[in-house]
């Protein structure tokens, strides 16, 4: 007992020790650390960070039309250089720094008034410069440049050059002018939500310096709505008053007449495929391959088909479609069965299906049209050679489905293209009332249907059910509450 109550202090001992040990590694280790790579974003008291802006006089501005070497010279001539400590110094051992900072700019000064009097020949060396262009670059912060008295001033600074975020152009919606200062507050918020996005990704491509997956925005879409003449006042007029306002180049309608009227209202966006009327297998196969067809020819990243009683929400499409590839195969949508489709296939006369009996039976999931899918450019161009140019209404006479079965049975079954679930499409054959009102913003579609005397329709505050019994403008202003129509909040 003894031996064990005097091995205590020098086990105590030797734990401070190898503590001590410890502490003085991990701090000889940051110091070498910091040395060698610094942090980001921090700011110590023994390191200066300046932020290097340059302004140019208005007489440099006024020589834009010269050539590209007259630019150059007149910009190395009459652009002076600003450097701004990022803190203040207020320790002794700051006040030193500070102090030496005062008599680098001083010095700076002088040779910028000895640049001056140099002739314009001693000018002509080369300047760091980048196109801006259709690009947003970001400068990285770098210490201020020591210039020699004899030499021009030369800064060396790295540049990332991104293609631009474009935001959703929120200006373009019909709104009264009362609303344009609330429409604003809109359009800032998508800019500025955009551009911490863009941000992140910059940052993100400066420390890996891989290169980031193609961004998808609005004008990548091509968005195709199917309707008739008879829907045409009442289900196509709901919707022009109100996502349509969201993506208004981007979205036409396949419709089986002539409309000069709502032609005007859609900006000639109103498509008369010359079908048949009716919800029959023939007629509904026409109008999907006039979509399929028209699509494949606009040169669109993404086909994104919809119903006329389906209320899209446009951002999160965009956003959805932003984390595929249209250059991978992607069939997005959501089945309205709980199994795959069995169905038994006839003879079915192409060069891959020569040997296949009447009897024999296959199975495929599809995504109902009710609800809405999208298929990627690269799928879509494999579809071609098989359903493009009419072929498509052949293959749905071939198994006697409606047009979302043969788009599944083409994609599923010839093309061996798996159907990827997107659980935020919703068609009017499940109950809208179970979609909780916080995830509007997170559904991509929504829809309803007047069944057993009474609507299936989201559960929103908003309007009165007499004036909206289908509940689409109170999802929209409960969405976007900036429209002039949306009462006030």
């Amino acid at each position: 007992m003894s031996v064990i109550l005097l091995s205590l202090p020098h086990r105590y001992k030797r734990l401070l020790q190898a503590m001590t040990l410890a502490v003085a590694i991990i701090y000889t280790t940051l110091v070498l650390y910091q040395s060698a790579y610094g942090y980001p974003d921090l700011q110590l008291p023994t390191q200066k960070h300046y932020i290097v802006e340059t302004q140019t006089s208005p007489a440099a501005a006024a020589q834009t039309q010269s050539s590209t070497t007259s630019r150059s010279v007149a910009a190395a001539q009459q652009t002076s250089v600003h450097t701004k400590p990022l803190r203040n110094l207020k320790s002794p051992q700051q006040q030193k720094l500070k102090l030496l900072d005062e008599q680098n700019q001083h010095e700076q000064k002088q040779q910028r008034k000895l640049l001056k009097n140099l002739p314009k020949t001693a000018l002509h060396s080369k300047q760091p410069a980048h196109q801006t262009v259709n690009a947003r670059s970001a400068v990285a912060p770098a210490p201020p440049p020591f210039v020699p008295s004899q030499a021009a001033p030369h800064t060396q600074t790295s540049y990332i050059i991104r293609k631009d975020i474009k935001s959703f152009n929120f200006s373009d919606i019909e709104i009264n002018e009362e609303d344009a200062t609330a429409a604003a507050r809109l359009d800032d918020l998508a800019r500025r939500s955009r551009n911490g996005e863009l941000l992140h990704d910059l940052w993100q491509r400066a420390v890996t310096a891989t290169p980031q997956p193609p961004i998808t925005e609005l004008d990548d879409i091509f968005i195709s709505v199917k309707t008739t003449k008879n829907y045409h006042d009442t289900r196509l007029a709901l919707i022009i008053k109100t996502w349509f306002q969201l993506a208004r180049d981007q979205t036409w309608f396949f419709t089986d007449t002539d409309d000069a009227y709502y032609q005007e209202k859609t900006k000639g966006h109103l498509i008369n495929t010359n079908c048949s009327q009716g919800h029959f297998q023939e007629a509904l196969c026409c109008k999907m391959s006039a979509e399929l067809d028209v699509f494949l020819a606009s040169g669109k990243k993404w086909f994104c088909h919809f119903d006329d009683d389906n209320y899209v929400n446009v951002p999160r499409l965009v956003k959805l479609l932003d984390e595929y590839s249209p250059s991978v195969d992607w069939y997005l949508g959501k089945p309205s069965i709980f199994s795959p489709l069995e169905i038994h296939l006839d003879s079915y006369p192409t060069t891959t299906h020569k040997n296949k009996t009447a009897s024999e039976k296959i199975s495929f999931w599809f995504a109902t049209g009710g609800a809405g899918f999208c298929l990627s450019r690269a799928l879509t161009m494999k579809m071609l050679p098989i359903a493009g140019g009419g072929k498509f209404i052949s293959i749905g006479r071939k198994i006697r489905f409606p047009d979302d079965v043969t788009m599944g049975f083409i994609i599923e079954h010839l093309l061996k293209v798996p159907l990827r679930i997107v659980e935020n499409f919703h068609s009017h054959l499940e109950p809208m009332e179970h979609i909780r009102p916080d995830t509007f913003p997170d559904q991509v579609s929504f829809s309803y249907a007047h069944m057993r005397n009474q609507w299936n329709v989201v559960k929103v505050d908003g309007f009165d059910l007499a004036k909206d019994p289908k509940r689409f403008y109170s999802l929209h202003c409960k969405l976007f509450p900036y429209f002039s129509f949306c009462p006030p909040r």
